[in-house]
């Protein structure tokens, strides 16, 4: 007879994975706290992903991050959906009921706003326009959370501007869309500044944004944290902005999922930010 208590499992989806800091990020967690359970990546292909979720919780997962490409895809496979994730139109967080069933969550935006005020805590949302740069999945997560927190206005450039205009539709009268060779002019009187797409990050295109219509006064932010100080956050803060680096966004949307698979809330601390970096 074996009376040995399961030990829960957990990890992160996607294709490729290799790259990911999140089983770095679990794993501090799971040491520092001493909980019995482990966080792996799993590398998935498409075709394979709706088998492979749905043989998880059989091998004792108790859920899963999912990131790209099947943050969309998840959605038509979960049993129950959040009414976040189904706004955003995409899952970054499956919790695995004991019956089998998966829920599906976004937890990106609750990630974005607890980076934002953690890093910038005279941060008032409501002050005036949000600038998004990119309209992709975590656009889409990040405009639903400055809606939700007060932001008057949101506009958003993309280089393809029909993703964009799906955006204005689908959130309503308070995003404005700007054509991508006006991105700059969309910097005019906003106190949030986002940079939500790729550009930036190392191995992709430069950010060439212009940003001399950027007011001082705003909170600018960059999703991209490879590098961590991206060209968009050092230029920002030689104009006096208040910068906020997109390292937090991984750590603070890391916290929900954790606290439902472990049964414990953890912290987002200095050291946690030095082994994920270190990872």
């Amino acid at each position: 007879m074996n009376d040995h208590p399961r030990i829960p499992l957990a990890g992160v989806i996607g294709s490729p994975i290799a790259h990911s800091r999140s089983p770095a990020l679990h794993g501090y967690w799971l040491k520092q706290y001493g909980i019995r359970g482990h966080y792996i990546p799993m590398d998935v292909a498409a075709e394979d992903l709706e088998t492979v979720l749905r043989a998880l919780p059989k091998a004792g997962f108790v859920g899963c991050n999912v990131t790209i490409p099947h943050k969309e895809t998840v959605l038509a496979l979960a049993d129950v959906v959040s009414d976040r994730a189904a706004l955003i139109g995409a899952a970054n967080t499956l919790i695995f009921r004991p019956d089998g069933r998966i829920h599906a969550d976004n937890t990106d935006g609750y990630g974005f706003i607890a980076n934002l005020r953690e890093g910038a805590p005279g941060w008032a949302p409501a002050e005036g326009p949000a600038a998004v740069i990119g309209a992709g999945g975590a656009a889409r997560a990040i405009v639903a959370s400055l809606l939700e927190v007060g932001v008057p206005e949101i506009r958003i450039a993309n280089r393809t501007r029909a993703r964009a205009d799906v955006l204005r539709t689908e959130f309503g009268a308070r995003v404005v869309v700007y054509d991508w060779v006006q991105a700059g002019n969309m910097m005019e009187d906003a106190r949030t500044v986002v940079n939500t797409s790729s550009l930036g990050m190392e191995g992709k295109a430069e950010f060439r944004v212009p940003l001399d219509a950027l007011d001082s006064r705003a909170v600018v932010t960059d999703c991209v944290y490879t590098p961590l100080r991206t060209k968009l956050l050092e230029e920002a803060a030689a104009m006096g902005c208040t910068t906020v680096d997109g390292l937090g966004m991984l750590l603070h949307q890391a916290v929900p999922g954790f606290e439902r698979w472990f049964g414990h809330r953890p912290e987002v601390t200095a050291e946690l930010r030095e082994a994920v970096l270190s990872a």
